[in-house]
């Protein structure tokens, strides 16, 4: 699953390095545009929703937390 969602990030954002921090969203490096088209993407290449709540620095700083997290909204394969 990893794998998969740093290839759907790097797709959707190529300019960024998403293996260079684990802190992407408290670093700076993914800012409030970079998330709304990471989410969109996501939700597109997943078939999932993101709901609101889950759209919190923790779930975002990397790329294992994002993948984690698509992961359970995705549910038992």
């Amino acid at each position: 699953m990893r794998e998969k969602v740093l290839e759907v990030l790097q797709q959707e954002c190529p300019e960024i390095d998403f293996l260079s921090s684990d802190a992407l969203v408290d670093d700076g490096i993914l800012d409030s545009l970079a998330l709304t088209s990471i989410i969109a993407a996501l939700t597109m290449e997943f078939g999932i929703t993101i709901p609101y709540e889950e759209i919190v620095e923790e779930n975002f700083n990397s790329v294992d937390a994002l993948a984690v997290m698509v992961e359970r909204l995705m549910g038992p394969a």
